[in-house]
């Protein structure tokens, strides 16, 4: 068989059944072969999308995402999203063509350094040059992106290797990895009289559901989530800044001792345990807090976690579960919205009709109304633009939800200049049957950084920030789409459920009174 049968095999072997791509000359093989290997193909209307859609599609599966570029321009559109996913622990397979191993050094079409392009980017990037090494790379790259800390993972495919003879496809049989030894870990915390658990983004709810109820149970200890580049100052955790201060002992799950944590500064007077799969987050803990750090446990997260889940939890004063409790569940007060709508109304608004739909799936990303909407609205599953504080790719989390789940409603919650980095792929959602609703909060104006210009350089010096009033809606519906403007508060109840009951992929387009990002105190 082909080598690009062999590519496709081996990915249908690991359980593989959707594949996130754009097309190109040096993959049509792959394409071809992906329909004797059952493969369905998403196809994108730009590399990026296909990225994000691979990296939402994981986190919603619990399994690899896969990506599928051609070679040069088609690879460097792909590497934004890549750090993306590196930082939200996501495990993805990026798969690129690439320029023939025949032509090395002659200056071949697209000729160029893939591997050195993405490999600060990924947990490993290879590029294959002989058929035979196809099958064992494939295999090895997707256990690599799912095992210890997930992350995406490189494979650069030439396209004479591709089209190349090679032999039938087969697994390496990995036994499964032994229970971690938690016992001094938890003798630690059960020690302390503040202690606090908090889980990255590959221990959050969606991917991991149930996981913080059973460890705070397990341990009687706090547990919270960090996903955000805002850290302290997540909205979405409230006032936890102050009563973080106060722990005495915090244990990191998953979750690097970095910016995100004021690089200890946080807990200033804590004690810290970290357990992480990457050695590299290891070191910095070490760096960062000295010998404050008194557990470093490479290990996979996840693993540790469910390991201190057995067990039954210390005495302690349940007074300070409560006080992280309620810090995390402060939020901004509502204010009577009789013209303008804010940020705040437009969240509740969205609340209301996700608790009337089955299976919500909600999807946050932006800078300032991106911070309300994770702050103000909540499902049981959730995907957000993550720790890299990278927007844009909201629109290609909702399709790659919906695709994961089609029974799934699926609402996105973004700004108008998040929507405009992937607004074509309202005519992916359309084509490939992926409905999902987005929720435009349209303040005209890029208003993160609008907000910093008013802060740091006055009201006389705002420039270069503001948007239109484009007509997202209609865009959406001449693209085969549902599309409805919203200016008034009481028609919001109303818009929603009509483009959610469409059944077509639809926006929602919401002048909001631009502010800045909820502060909790």
């Amino acid at each position: 068989m082909r080598g690009a049968d062999a590519v496709m095999r081996t990915l249908a072997a690991h359980g593989v059944t959707d594949i996130f791509a754009l097309s190109g000359n040096q993959i049509m093989p792959l394409f071809d072969a992906s329909l004797d290997a059952g493969l369905r193909l998403y196809h994108t209307r730009h590399e990026a999308a296909a990225v994000y859609m691979a990296e939402g599609y994981a986190q919603i599966t619990g399994s690899v995402g896969v990506a599928l570029v051609t070679a040069g321009a088609g690879l460097g559109n792909a590497l934004g999203p890549l750090l993306t996913a590196r930082a939200s622990d996501t495990p993805m397979l990026l798969l690129s063509g690439d320029s023939p191993v025949a032509r090395d050094g002659q200056g071949a079409f697209q000729e160029m350094d893939q591997v050195g392009l993405t490999r600060s980017l990924t947990k490993w990037s290879v590029r294959v040059t002989r058929a035979e090494d196809l099958c064992g790379t494939i295999d090895k790259a997707v256990r690599m992106a799912l095992s210890g800390r997930p992350g995406p993972v490189h494979v650069s495919l030439p396209a004479d290797v591709l089209l190349a003879e090679t032999d039938a496809v087969g697994l390496t049989q990995i036994p499964d990895a032994a229970a971690p030894e938690v016992s001094a870990l938890r003798q630690w915390i059960d020690a302390a009289e503040r202690p606090v658990l908090v889980l990255g983004p590959a221990l959050n709810a969606t991917r991991q559901p149930g996981l913080a109820d059973r460890l705070e149970q397990a341990t009687g200890a706090p547990v919270i989530v960090m996903e955000s580049p805002r850290g302290m100052k997540d909205p979405s955790l409230g006032a936890i800044a102050a009563v973080f201060a106060e722990a005495d002992r915090v244990v990191l799950l998953g979750k690097p001792l970095d910016f995100t944590l004021g690089f200890g500064a946080a807990a200033p007077e804590a004690g810290w345990a970290v357990v992480n799969a990457d050695p590299g987050e290891l070191t910095r803990a070490r760096l960062n807090v000295g010998d404050r750090v008194a557990w470093t446990i490479e290990a996979d997260a996840v693993a540790v976690a469910e390991a201190l889940c057995k067990g039954s939890a210390a005495e302690r004063d349940r007074d300070w579960t409560g006080r992280v409790h309620d810090a995390c569940a402060r939020r901004v007060e509502r204010r009577d919205e009789k013209t303008a709508i804010t940020s705040n109304g437009l969240c509740a608004a969205v609340q209301a009709a996700l608790e009337e739909v089955a299976s919500p799936v909600l999807i946050c990303d932006g800078g300032e109304f991106g911070q309300w909407a994770q702050a103000g609205v909540s499902a049981p599953r959730r995907i957000i633009n993550g720790v890299s504080g990278a927007i844009g790719g909201g629109l290609c989390y909702a399709m790659a939800a919906r695709a994961a789940d089609p029974l799934a409603t699926v609402v996105a919650l973004m700004g108008d200049g998040t929507v405009g980095f992937h607004f074509a792929e309202f005519e992916t959602a359309v084509r490939e049957n992926l409905p999902f609703v987005a929720v435009i909060g349209n303040d005209q104006r890029w208003n993160a950084e609008h907000q910093i210009q008013l802060r740091d350089f006055g009201a006389d010096r705002t420039h270069g920030c503001d948007l239109s009033g484009a007509r997202y809606d209609e865009a959406v519906t001449a693209l085969g789409g549902f599309g409805v403007l919203v200016t008034e508060a009481k028609d919001l109840p109303d818009a929603l459920r009509r483009a959610i009951a469409s059944g077509k992929p639809a926006c929602v387009n919401v002048m909001i009174e631009g502010q800045p990002a909820p502060v909790v105190t």
